[in-house]
């Protein structure tokens, strides 16, 4: 974040006009994406209360607030993403918003790319779920080789004794 007067959550704004009111209770998130906003800067800005304040009812009950002041507190927030929302408008009751949180831990850089759902609950906006989405897992094209199955290489001994002894 280059200036400290704008939000952690990159929207341009100040954050006392953005996220600020959120955090501290003054105003509640419009949108589910106001709502993805104002957390990613509870994480920036280490308001774990606020993480779990908006969380829905499933959320908090399995929430892990040392496990998430952690995280919080180990990483500097380099900025939000927003890749695109689905519903979670004023007038929605769901929705959807996807994103990617960057973040640096001991000069190594992260990208968190999730998708976040939403939903109001007594009219407020509540975190439901999140799907983090990563690259698709490595398939094995051949089988794999037991130890002691045969070597590939066609020897005759067993793997582990052959092309597998150094493994």
């Amino acid at each position: 974040m280059a200036d400290n007067n704008n939000c952690p959550c990159g929207s341009g704004k100040a954050f006392e006009d953005c996220c600020e009111p959120f955090l501290i209770g003054k105003k509640q998130p419009p949108t589910a994406e106001a709502l993805m906003r104002a957390r990613y800067s509870a994480y920036a800005l280490g308001s774990i209360d606020y993480l779990y304040e908006s969380s829905g009812p499933k959320i908090r009950k399995q929430f892990d607030a040392e496990g998430s002041r952690r995280w919080s507190e180990s990483a500097e927030w380099t900025g939000l993403e927003v890749v695109s929302t689905e519903e979670g408008g004023e007038a929605d009751e769901k929705g959807a918003v996807e994103f990617i949180a960057h973040y640096t831990i001991k000069d190594k850089s992260f990208d968190h790319h999730e998708v976040s759902t939403f939903q109001k609950i007594d009219g407020k906006w509540r975190f439901i779920d999140g799907k983090i989405i990563g690259p698709d897992p490595i398939k094995r094209e051949e089988p794999k080789i037991g130890r002691n199955d045969p070597c590939p290489c066609g020897s005759g001994k067993k793997y582990k004794k052959c092309c597998g002894a150094d493994k």
